[in-house]
């Protein structure tokens, strides 16, 4: 336990006092200790939470990508030609015996590098047909007259992986030659639906100088039909009805018959040159984000690397021996393609994260410094008068740092094992490295602080209030130094963006346009004080004039709270924009794949009675029916061009509506009898033939004669880049049927729209097209780093007021009594308290929401949300960029000044409660 020893008390020479100093401070300072406590917890958890998160989305972005990619894509297969002809034909056989294919199975699994994880479960492997093997049963299907074809598979497994639907399962001798007289087999259901088989069904097939016949024993039912064993190759639980390619247009059925494994000599016998196969399957509850480097280095490598080398060399050997894979072994995968596409999209969100992430932990750092720094300025003169009395400064700082660590060292742990228990998954080092810098830095921040503060000894000061010390040189140095890396890093993001790897200078663009400005500011502060401090002067009431001259005198070491304040509002403001334009991009993503707020549509003419039906639903405001032809030709050409026939008023609102190529209704008003048509174009169609009159020759065979007076980049009603629109009167009444509604509403209810829908219409919603465009935990984990984000930024903030206001409530506390006894009264205290602690409040709260908005102006270019907002894969994207989000510039600067507010109406209260003369007690006290 560290002890202050105090000297020169009276005691006679060489006597001494030693007091314990942490046990005494915990003591007398409870409630500080307990503050700065959660302080820790708090921000330790979530820093130590923060990679664990990170970890946790990304992991499940993986596996998501390897669910998706189906298992065809992420198998992997060792595959071996059929056994050479220079053989005996024994030894061949033998080649494709059960227990030696297992042998090398299990040497194949052994050569599988890591962190490659294969599911045992799933993985298999056998021998199968590698050419279709055309069966002239006339009983099969022949939809062109031309025979099915199947392939042979001799699969280990089948018992464990299907469930036996009819007969049995297919059975062979151990000692099965190629000469067998007949083969047993099974299929699925799907396949003996499709080809009529049933069980005891007999398929020839050709064999060598002779015909196999394939008696069908069972009918079996996939476990696991999704899975990589019965997916890998789909063929073997669903039959395929082939197209040969143009011009020829026959077709035929194409299915597979499961041997037994023991079986698979027979194999020999067919022309379907059958090969050896080892199917691996990765076990995708194994794949991590992290490991993706060493994933694909490891599929490099088992393509065409070390280790298929190895693995040749380690199973070939002697034929005799019945362990050989030829030397044409190869391997082949697409999980390797899987991880790219993968990689790519992760290396588009994590920029972004990490501008969110240095945002916070930019902001949790300046609160914990901030901390430090106001309990360093409470007790200046406790700590001048030790170091008055012969306290050493190395000796001093150790003992305020041993009393910031029993408080932060616990509360550190405690917030680690909370990040722990919250985020069970991901990498255990870096929460633990999080927490523990978290901890380390509220060790010092007290300790540091104080030694800058009292390297001298002095108990008496002069003025240190914000109004009159003037910054020091080495302070603008900084602060010089501070704007030139924020100016180097925007100029930076808005050039290369956040589609590369941002590096650590450009992910805090954000926080250092928050930190520059809160500098200005701080210079900035004295000069509206002192403007108003004059007229305040000359008012009848002493109140202004008193909490205007208080504002002044606040310390200079003021400039903390308000970098932490402004920090913390720029990160609010900036998490809120990018969820804001993340919300947009998708919201106009899915307007412009559905065309309004519902769409309801068919190839045909709808009935006569359908808009009314779809206008009383629930939600629908208004709606616009309008009439699509696919096949209207322009002048009568090869090309086509959707003709759309609407009423103009509706669809002029529509358009209007949904910012999709507004015009005015009159633009297709007109066209007498004999004269052309007014028409709305694309800019395409516009292009190709110009504004002059022109015939469109309909499906019907009637002809229309157009002129394109207005030319837009979009419709709703088409969501190509090619159309003509044009008045529906001007269309024959067969033409002018509407087969489109578009509907406009909000809370559209999908299935009631459905239900007044006919049967063969199909409905899309804007609603359900939106939540297509989150395909990827990437997405959402990101999205709920900046909702954390803004969280933090706005709770930081408010925490930073309410501990500046902390720090200084002692010394209001004791004014108002002192001015009480005077004759103050408490509405004249309560609103000295609000008017004093106003400015700073004041200050942050508009200099934050005006930050907030200029990083987002500044910052706009270069910042890209389409890989958070929308698919990858999405041909409709148009891009994302930031938006400015009024709650998240409003929120967080009203919760400041409300907050500001509340502490002085509640600390006049408070002291309402308590005598003057105990009041100037506990200030003197304090």
């Amino acid at each position: 336990m560290s002890e202050v020893r105090f000297f020169g008390t009276g005691k006679p020479a060489g006597s001494r006092e030693t007091v314990p100093w942490v046990r005494t401070r915990l003591r007398t300072a409870p409630g500080a200790a307990c503050a700065l406590a959660v302080l820790v917890a708090l921000t330790a958890c979530l820093a130590a939470a923060f990679p664990r998160a990170v970890d946790r989305y990304e992991d499940a972005g993986l596996r998501r990508a390897a669910e998706q990619a189906r298992a065809d894509r992420t198998g992997i297969e060792v595959y071996a030609p059929q056994p050479s002809p220079m053989l005996r034909p024994s030894e061949r056989e033998d080649v494709l015996r059960p227990d030696v294919l297992a042998a090398q199975y299990a040497k194949v699994r052994a050569g599988v590098p890591r962190p490659l994880v294969l599911d045992p479960g799933q993985s298999t492997y056998g021998v199968r047909t590698t050419l279709n093997i055309p069966v002239p049963d006339p009983w099969l299907p022949r939809p062109t007259g031309r025979p099915a074809e199947v392939t042979l598979v001799a699969q280990a497994g089948l018992g464990a992986h299907a469930s036996v639907a009819e007969g049995r399962l297919p059975r062979a001798d151990d000692h099965v030659t190629a000469t067998a007289p007949e083969l047993e087999a099974a299929v699925t259901v799907d396949t003996a639906k499709s080809l009529h088989i049933k069980v005891g069904s007999v398929i020839h097939s050709p064999a060598a100088g002779r015909t196999l016949p394939i008696r069908v024993t069972g009918i079996v039912t996939p476990r696991d039909p999704k899975g990589a064993y019965w997916s890998t190759h789909s063929i073997l639980r669903t039959p395929s009805l082939i197209r040969e390619p143009a011009p020829s247009v026959d077709m035929y059925w194409f299915g597979a018959l499961l041997v037994a494994p023991e079986a698979a000599p027979v194999l020999l016998a067919t022309p379907g040159r059958p090969e050896r196969y080892w199917q691996l399957a990765p076990s995708e509850r194994t794949l991590r984000a992290r490991d993706a480097p060493a994933l694909r280095s490891a599929l490099a490598s088992l393509e065409a690397g070390p280790a298929l080398r190895k693995l040749r060399l380690e199973i070939d050997g002697p034929v005799t021996e019945l362990t050989a894979i030829d030397g044409q072994t190869e391997i082949s995968t697409d999980l390797d393609e899987v991880l790219i596409t993968y990689d790519r999209l992760r290396e588009s969100v994590a920029p972004l994260v990490a501008v969110a992430a240095s945002g916070a932990g930019t902001v949790a750092v300046v609160v914990l410094l901030m901390a430090g720094g106001l309990t360093a300025d409470r007790r200046r003169s406790e700590l001048a008068l030790l170091r008055a009395r012969g306290a050493s400064l190395p000796g001093l700082t150790a003992r305020l740092f041993a009393e910031t660590a029993v408080v932060a060292v616990p509360a550190g742990a405690l917030g680690l094992a909370a990040a722990l228990l919250t985020v069970p998954e991901g990498r255990f080092p870096y929460a633990i490295a999080a927490a523990v810098a978290v901890t380390a830095v509220t060790c010092v921040a007290l300790p540091l602080r104080a030694a800058a503060v009292h390297r001298v000894v002095r108990v008496h000061t002069g003025r240190e209030d914000i109004s009159s010390v003037r910054p020091s040189r080495r302070r603008t140095v900084a602060e010089l130094t501070l704007l030139v890396l924020a100016a180097g890093a925007v100029e930076s993001l808005r050039r290369r963006g956040t589609s590369g790897s941002a590096d650590d200078l450009v992910s805090l663009a954000p926080v250092l346009v928050g930190v520059v400005a809160a500098l200005v500011l701080v210079r900035l502060y004295p000069l509206p004080l002192r403007g108003l401090a004059r007229p305040a002067a000359r008012l009848r009431g002493a109140v202004a004039h008193l909490s205007l001259a208080r504002a002044g005198r606040t310390s200079a070491s003021a400039v903390l709270p308000l970098l932490a304040l402004l920090t913390a509002l720029t990160t609010a403001a900036f998490g809120g924009s990018v969820l804001a334009g993340v919300q947009e991009a998708r919201d106009h993503a899915a307007l412009l794949a559905v065309g309004a707020d519902a769409r309801v549509e068919t190839g045909a003419p709808l009935p006569s009675g359908l808009p009314d039906r779809l206008r009383r639903q629930p939600g629908v405001s208004t709606l616009s029916a309008v009439s699509v032809t696919s096949e209207a030709k322009p002048e009568n050409g090869a090309l086509s061009v959707p003709l759309v026939g609407v009423n103009p008023a509706d669809y002029a609102a529509l358009s209007s509506r949904t910012d999709m190529g507004a015009f005015e209704a009159a633009r297709l008003r007109g066209g007498a009898a004999g004269e052309a048509a007014p028409a709305l174009a694309s800019t395409a169609t516009a292009r190709m033939y110009g504004t002059r009159p022109f015939p469109v020759l309909l499906p019907d065979g009637g002809t229309l004669t157009v002129r394109i007076t207005t030319v837009l980049d979009r419709t709703p009603a088409v969501l190509g880049s090619d159309f003509l629109v044009v008045n529906r009167e001007a269309l024959s009444p067969a033409a002018a049927r509407p087969t489109t509604v578009l509907l406009s509403g909000t809370s559209l209810d999908g299935t009631a729209i459905r239900k007044a829908a006919p049967k063969a219409a199909s409905v899309h919603l804007r609603s359900e097209e939106r939540e297509r465009y989150v395909d990827s935990p990437l997405q959402t984990g990101a999205e709920g780093v900046y909702a954390t984000a803004v969280a933090a930024g706005t709770g930081y903030a408010v925490l930073a007021l309410f501990l500046s206001l902390l720090r200084t409530a002692p010394d209001r506390t004791a004014l108002l009594a002192r001015l009480r006894t005077m004759g103050l009264t408490r509405a004249a205290g309560r609103r000295l308290l609000i008017l004093e602690s106003l400015p700073q409040a004041v200050l942050a709260a508009v200099g934050g929401a005006l930050t907030g908005w200029a990083t987002i102006h500044l910052l706009s270019p270069g910042i890209d949300l389409t890989a958070i907002a929308l698919p990858s894969a999405d041909p409709s994207s148009t891009g994302a960029e930031l938006r400015t989000d009024a709650l998240s510039l409003v929120v967080p600067a009203a919760a400041v000044l409300l907050l500001a507010v509340g502490t002085g109406v509640g600390q006049a209260w408070w002291s309402g409660r308590r005598g003057s003369v105990q009041e100037l007690r506990a200030g003197d006290a304090r």
